[in-house]
């Protein structure tokens, strides 16, 4: 059935085919992050279901870089035998996952933190005051937050890691021209404002190798005022290209982006997919690297069209698999009918209550109807 379901690599990674479940916040790990059980069945099911590549919700490297409540953690040693029972139950199910290295910067949640948010610029009209400006002594923390993040990651059996550079979070923050005002040389150009991630992919290889997949999930634009634009995006993702990154995520927004946020709403007919399409023929143009489109897929159709037509090598999805984890293996099956994700956003609402995500319309179906 098409490109899709081929056998590909990603610097030796075997998938078996060519769907890939996003990231998100799954809001089931333990209050310190760590795995539950919750979370790895939510993980198998994805293998299970068929998906090629899992990449974890993202995990915060640094305390400081927490996001939201039961965020999955990456930061301390300790958490690593969890990770691995979860790695042990995906590969034991058929799948592969990687691990979505984070620090939420402006976005870190302080009454979990305790601490003022970093910033890449400490600006009039920046919200979540007070917060802490980097010093280039911080970004060398940082750095090695990230390589010791990784290097968890690889001894808890992950498949590769992805670097989380997309939505306004802070490696996002750092080559977006509206949260970055640096006068130094981590600001300026996008050679400059690259500079942290170049050095942060730099020890990650410091630490897992060259032979060990190293993904980047980027914003194609941010879609607000003075944001990252495609035209530096590109030439962002170039660089990291030149420096040995092995695939990239597209994306955009941030979560002040309105409804051109990552997670748009009302996708219901196909000329609504796929919505960051344009700027990942840019990226084509650009350069010879293997490419995840995210961003609305819904259809078999349009994503079988993505593959075909060279826009990209690989679909990203995340909410449709909130509610069909099953849903490539029923593509597969020969029911070809679209997702069943109502694309409402409404599955964030009960994780925010520590029920985990899940979808709201679909557990309203399962209800008994009341007398």
């Amino acid at each position: 059935m098409s490109k899709l379901f081929e056998s590909t690599e990603i610097n030796g990674m075997r998938l078996v085919n060519r769907f890939v479940r996003s990231a998100t916040w799954e809001g089931m790990a333990a209050d310190d992050g760590a795995v539950t059980p919750r979370l790895t069945q939510t993980m198998v099911a994805l293998a299970e279901g068929g998906v090629g590549l899992i990449i974890s919700g993202h995990a915060y490297v640094s305390p400081e870089g927490q996001a939201g409540p039961w965020q999955l953690g990456l930061y301390k040693d300790e958490l690593v035998e969890g990770l691995a029972s979860m790695c042990d139950a995906v590969h034991q199910a058929g799948g592969k996952i990687v691990a979505q290295l984070a620090h939420a910067g402006h976005f870190a949640a302080k009454a979990l933190t305790g601490q003022a948010p970093h910033v890449v610029s400490d600006f009039e009209g920046l919200a979540n005051s007070p917060r802490h400006e980097m010093t280039q002594e911080d970004i060398h923390h940082l750095v090695q937050a990230y390589a010791a993040a990784a290097g968890r990651a690889k001894a808890a059996g992950f498949d590769g890691v992805q670097m989380h550079s997309a939505h306004g979070y802070l490696l996002s923050q750092f080559l977006s021209p509206a949260f970055n005002r640096r006068e130094d040389d981590y600001g300026g150009a996008i050679e400059n404002r690259a500079r942290g991630h170049l050095e942060i992919l730099n020890a990650i290889r410091g630490a897992v190798g060259k032979q060990y997949p190293v993904l980047i999930k980027i914003n194609s634009e941010d879609c607000i005022e003075n944001g990252l634009t495609v035209e530096d995006s590109v030439a962002a993702a170039k660089l990291l290209a030149d420096a040995g990154i092995d695939a990239i995520e597209l994306s955009g927004g941030t979560l002040t982006s309105g409804k051109l946020s990552p997670s748009r709403a009302g996708i219901n007919k196909e000329e609504k997919e796929a919505y960051f399409r344009e700027a990942a023929a840019a990226y084509k143009k650009a350069m010879d690297m293997p490419l995840i489109l995210v961003g609305g897929m819904r259809s078999l159709n349009v994503a079988r069209q993505t593959i075909a037509d060279g826009t990209a090598e690989y679909i990203s999805m995340s909410r449709p698999f909130i509610r069909e984890p099953g849903l490539i293996k029923r593509w597969q099956s020969g029911d070809t009918a679209p997702a069943r994700c109502k694309s409402d956003n409404l599955c964030f609402g009960p994780a925010m209550k520590g029920q985990g995500i899940l979808c709201v319309v679909e557990e309203n179906e399962k209800a008994p109807a009341q007398p």
